[in-house]
């Protein structure tokens, strides 16, 4: 845990695919992060490529992947992205950022 403490705060993503509109940018943006599934909806997977389907289910930001990932929430045309701060759970990217 600390080797992402020593970079950067660590960030982890998660979709409300009750907002997903099935677009696909994320996917074009950031494949490791963002996938479609066989419903048409994106869902975030982990390093071990495994879609996380869990509501709410989130995935940590690859330090190498935050710009990509910052572009999918911002370019979302469902909102549906967030993306906080693991340690006190505050949005920085996506809809509810301030």
């Amino acid at each position: 845990m600390s080797d992402s403490q020593d970079t950067a705060e660590a960030l982890e993503v998660w979709i409300d695919q009750d907002l997903c509109t099935g677009d696909g940018i994320c996917v074009q943006y950031a494949p490791e992060v963002f996938e479609l599934d066989i419903d048409g909806l994106a869902y975030v997977k982990g390093s071990d490529d495994e879609l996380r389907q869990a509501p709410g289910a989130t995935v940590p930001v690859p330090l190498p992947l935050l710009a990509d990932v910052r572009d999918s929430a911002k370019e979302c045309p469902g909102e549906c992205i967030h993306v906080r701060r693991v340690a006190d759970r505050t949005e920085v990217y996506g809809p509810d950022a301030s």
